[in-house]
């Protein structure tokens, strides 16, 4: 056709066409996203601490703002709650990007709570040796830094910190509490990011074993940006597939109750093709982040090389959110399908589970046995997933909240067993340590027990939900599995609670350092936690019953 024809067509066409209307402004409700818009805030303060703070004074001033962000944030969401946004007035905001709804709020609620624990092993500054008379954290001196380099000794004997931390892990809160609520694949693949990149920043700021650190941080990077890279091919074929990016438009298109068809939706409709590899690559993207099996390579490695506050954050917080996602992407978008990712996510939950508890046999380093004790537990809260049921969504929840706190627990412990090279994490520097230290093997004792599922802790109660409400959706087969994983797991967390307290202490061993007040309250949280939803967890169940309904 040439060129003049092609002319003529398209001044036909704006001839024919309508005046432009108005652009309308966007309605944005701010009170109902108040929770992210609090943490956005305070990270965006945190940046201008770091510009303009005399840098003695930053660690205090970033502590204090991120501190008081969270609490009020997590006010916000249960200031939400209070005033139905929950139940009675559950619906979705900021133009159709965000649903506030029980869900959300709950898992927004569970990721603020366990950031703030989170925070608190952050800035702890009393586990090392002072170096030069400065107290130090977990993290590199000078992130800029070459290891081992001289900018680097003389970063240390300044007495550097990097208080950029505080402001990173605000960053990736705003993501973490977006992405279980966002109602478009837009605002899922940005919250995506938005949490992701400080978290690869992160994990390559360990003070000691810096390579190791920075390793584990290109490890993340590579393979989370392949995930992300499949999240974003699935978001553009089902966006072909539907004509929309809204979870509730596309709903429609799969079940084909959609209104007023165009030629064009007509024509992609039919292409089942877009549909499922879309749903697939999507998924796919998920559970990397959540570290099923066989998207879970990257687990060991980041959870061992990353300075180990980073480890119990992300083992939580982003479980927490990835799971949350996850929920609403199959149970939202995808219910029309579910004969078809049903029997997928049964394979996936089933291989996460054995893989999960066999591997971990084998682990020599506390930290890979936790990292492998965690792909374990992402098949368990799979086995509720697959329940397609209101039980499932609530114990799924339920799960969620009970095990981010023993984790972040747990990984606070493994902060305090050092040696002269720092943390102490090979097993076989663990031997012995009931004598050497009573009260830290008793409360890394009560965390394995919750992990393990044993009666009276709150991974009893999870594990007991979460296999209840499968058996009732049908899955009872995952269920025995799942007690049969469950099984294998007890075995290696039992081995270290023996090696703790029925193995002689070495005369060389690590020493436990005194926290202070910080990790203590840490510890104490998630060792609270434990204990109540394991003794009596019926109102966390009520509360997570209430919260299990998607807005649509």
């Amino acid at each position: 056709m040439s060129a003049t024809a092609v002319h003529s067509l398209w001044t036909t066409a704006a001839t024919a066409a309508e005046p432009i209307a108005k652009i309308d402004a966007p309605k944005i409700e701010y009170g109902q996203l108040s929770p992210v818009l609090i943490v956005l805030g305070a990270a965006i303060i945190g940046i201008l601490v770091e510009a303009f703070v005399p840098r003695r004074s930053r660690y205090y001033a970033q502590l204090f703002v991120s501190v008081v962000a969270l609490v009020a944030a997590f006010a916000a969401v249960v200031a939400l709650a209070a005033d139905g946004y929950g139940t009675t007035k559950a619906g979705i905001t900021a133009m159709g990007a965000v649903a506030v709804d029980g869900p959300a709020l709950f898992l927004q609620g569970t990721i603020l709570l366990t950031s703030l624990v989170g925070l608190f092993t952050f800035a702890e500054r009393r586990l090392d040796p002072e170096a030069h008379g400065n107290r130090v954290d977990s993290f590199a001196a000078q992130a800029a830094a070459v290891p081992g380099s001289e900018s680097e000794q003389k970063a240390v004997k300044a007495g550097f910190t990097t208080t950029e931390v505080f402001p990173l892990l605000l960053f990736a809160v705003v993501g973490m509490l977006v992405f279980p609520a966002a109602n478009d694949l837009l605002t899922l693949f940005v919250a995506l990011e938005v949490f992701s990149l400080p978290l690869y920043l992160l994990c390559a700021l360990a003070r000691r074993k810096r390579l190791m650190s920075q390793e584990a941080a290109v490890k993340y990077f590579l393979l989370g940006a392949f995930a992300s890279a499949f999240t974003l091919f699935g978001i553009a074929l089902l966006y072909g597939y539907a004509g929309s990016m809204s979870y509730g438009t596309i709903a429609q298109v799969v079940d084909g109750t959609v209104q007023n068809v165009t030629p064009a939706l007509a024509d992609t409709m039919g292409n089942d093709a877009l549909l499922l590899v879309g749903s697939a690559l999507i998924v796919m993207g998920l559970l990397f982040k959540v570290g099923a099996v066989p998207f879970h390579m990257w687990t060991p490695d980041v959870y061992q090389g990353a300075p180990t506050p980073v480890t119990g954050f992300m083992a939580a917080a982003t479980k927490v959110a990835a799971f949350g996602a996850l929920l609403r992407v199959l149970y939202v978008v995808l219910p029309g399908l579910r004969w078809d990712w049903r029997p997928v996510m049964w394979g996936v939950a089933i291989i996460t589970m054995l893989a999960g508890a066999i591997v971990a046999i084998t682990q020599t380093d506390i930290k890979r046995l936790l990292a492998y004790s965690s792909i374990a537990h992402a098949g368990f809260i799979l086995a509720g997933v697959i329940a397609t049921t209101p039980e499932g969504i609530s114990s799924v929840l339920f799960y969620l909240a009970a095990y981010s706190f023993v984790t972040i627990g747990a990984f606070a412990v493994v902060t305090l067993v050092r040696d002269a090279g720092g943390e102490a994490t090979h097993l076989s520097k663990w031997a012995g340590l009931g004598r050497r230290s009573p009260l830290v093997a008793a409360v890394f004792a009560v965390f394995l027990l919750a992990f393990a599922g044993i009666p009276l802790t709150s991974g009893f109660s999870g594990k007991f939900a979460v296999f209840k409400a499968a058996a009732e959706g049908g899955a009872a087969p995952l269920v025995v599995i799942g007690v049969i994983s469950s099984a294998i797991a007890a075995f290696f967390y039992i081995r270290v609670i023996v090696l703790m307290f029925f193995s002689e202490p070495r005369p060389e061993g690590p020493t436990v350092a005194v926290p202070s007040p910080l990790t203590m309250t840490a510890i104490a949280v998630g060792v609270a936690v434990t204990v109540v939803l394991g003794v009596a967890p019926q109102y966390f169940l009520d509360l997570a019953g209430q919260a299990g309904v998607f807005v649509r």
